[in-house]
């Protein structure tokens, strides 16, 4: 009877301990298993964020592409006004000729100023001679009438390429003067010149 109690005893001692040797391992199999998915599941999303940054940078460069080669056969048209005077513009790619009214540029503005005003916006893009420009301008005079191809042009520049809209804005090529003169008043000899007043 002694033996038989001490062996009951001796069993019971070890299955506690086996038990409490399977339970870390267990834990330990747990364990591993959490870390590899999370491992995973980490490296996957760093690798699907990268791909997708890389995706991102390809799309803006394509479209900046776009928006910076234009089509050979594109066709920008804009209408410019200044005073009394009424500019109707049309840009195409090109090598950068210059008509007015059916003649060039020199031939239509004499002065090298009134070429300089036409010709600012374009330089200001940065796309002098890459553009040929052709205008139908009509109404007021030579100031009045280089203000409206100035205005024109920018307008046409900033559908082209809205990266310089900021540029053509800063310089105020965007902007419609609406300075024009005053109308003469009756009873005077222009808008606010009074006759010479004389007693006798």
């Amino acid at each position: 009877m002694a033996d038989e109690t001490a062996n009951e005893a001796t069993t019971e001692v070890e299955a506690p301990a086996a038990e409490a040797t399977e339970t870390p391992a267990a834990d330990n199999a747990d364990g591993t298993s959490e870390g590899t998915s999370e491992g995973t599941s980490e490296g996957t999303s760093e690798g699907t964020s990268s791909e997708d940054e890389a995706q991102a940078e390809i799309d803006l460069e394509a479209i900046k592409a776009l928006v910076s080669k234009p089509a050979k056969d594109a066709r920008y048209a804009a209408t410019g006004k200044r005073k009394r005077s009424v500019a109707r513009v049309i840009l195409t790619p090109g090598d950068g000729t210059f008509w007015i009214n059916g003649r060039d540029l020199d031939t239509y503005l004499d002065r090298s100023s009134d070429r300089a005003l036409v010709l600012a916006p374009l330089v200001e893009a940065g796309a002098a001679g890459a553009y040929n420009v052709r205008i139908r301008v009509h109404g007021g005079g030579i100031t009045g009438q280089t203000g409206a191809m100035r205005h024109g042009i920018s307008k046409a520049l900033a559908e082209i390429d809205p990266a310089v809209r900021t540029t053509l804005k800063g310089k105020g090529f965007l902007k419609f003067d609406t300075r024009q003169v005053e109308r003469k008043k009756a009873g005077f000899k222009k808008a606010r010149k009074k006759p010479q007043f004389s007693k006798r």
